[in-house]
């Protein structure tokens, strides 16, 4: 009897340990933290004149790690490879302006969102259109597998005329649009602010609102890591308890104030 209880307790202590040994203690005890990070993707995301990682989402990753007490690394991760990154363990996290869909939150473990985006509808200047409307039955295109891309397939379904182009990168929707292989896109208003501003791709105008939710996106990891995706929640409690959202927003998207991670009647 005394040698099944001993057997069972010590059967007990070994599967604790295992089940406090989580990603959170495995990237404290590397002193890493490996971010997949978009950087076509201005201003969240993108490259100085010295080639370097810079943007909101860069500056939150590097927040992240020092929060943890590690070194950030950030890994470049065009949009479509954002989960198959994380899946094959070249990254630990995204920081990557993902949208938290019920659908991906089947393969991976989201946090509350750490931002919130509005959309607009830029288009080619030589095609006349004076709203959102104005994209039905036109050749619209997105980056492939993103809130703007579903809204806009979802579009021409409904419209029942016009085609839809899914591109790899968003560079790559704007190099077509700039070059009329596109009529319009759909993509946030801070990306659309800084490609017309920035003169990369001549010839492109923002033309409306998007008439489209929010698009609250989240900080990720594996499905089952709970102890970080704690960890990140409240991490992103902080950064807007300190100050340190508004400062990252002023610093990267300009002066007002930022979008309201919260929603009303719904806790989170």
């Amino acid at each position: 009897m005394k040698t099944t209880i001993i057997a069972a307790a010590l059967a007990a202590t070994a599967l604790a340990g295992t089940a406090q040994a989580d990603k959170l203690d495995d990237i404290i005890a590397s002193g890493t933290l490996r971010c997949a990070v978009v950087l076509d993707f201005p201003p969240m995301g993108m490259r100085d004149d010295q080639n370097n990682p810079i943007g909101f989402d860069v500056d939150y990753c590097n927040d992240l790690a020092k929060a943890l007490g590690v070194t950030a690394e950030i890994v470049e991760t065009p949009f479509p490879e954002r989960i198959p990154a994380l899946m094959a363990g070249r990254v630990d996290v995204g920081v990557a302006s993902t949208s938290d869909t019920l659908e991906r939150a089947k393969t991976i473990g989201v946090t509350i969102p750490y931002y919130a985006f509005e959309n607009a509808v830029v288009a080619n200047d030589k095609v006349e259109m004076a709203n959102w409307e104005g994209m039905k039955g036109k050749t619209v295109g997105a980056t492939a597998g993103t809130y703007e891309a579903i809204w806009l397939e979802g579009k021409i379904k409904e419209w029942g005329e016009g085609n839809f182009r899914p591109y790899q990168t968003q560079a790559d929707v704007f190099l077509a649009l700039s070059q009329g292989q596109l009529d319009a896109t759909v993509s946030t208003v801070e990306v659309a602010n800084a490609n017309v501003a920035s003169g990369k791709f001549p010839g492109i105008k923002i033309v409306d609102k998007a008439p489209m939710v929010p698009d609250y996106v989240s900080l990720f990891t594996m499905r089952q890591e709970y102890g970080l995706i704690n960890y990140m929640n409240l991490f992103i409690n902080q950064q807007v308890r300190t100050g340190r959202y508004a400062e990252l927003y002023k610093k990267w998207v300009g002066e007002g104030e930022p979008a309201d991670l919260t929603i009303k009647g719904v806790y989170r």
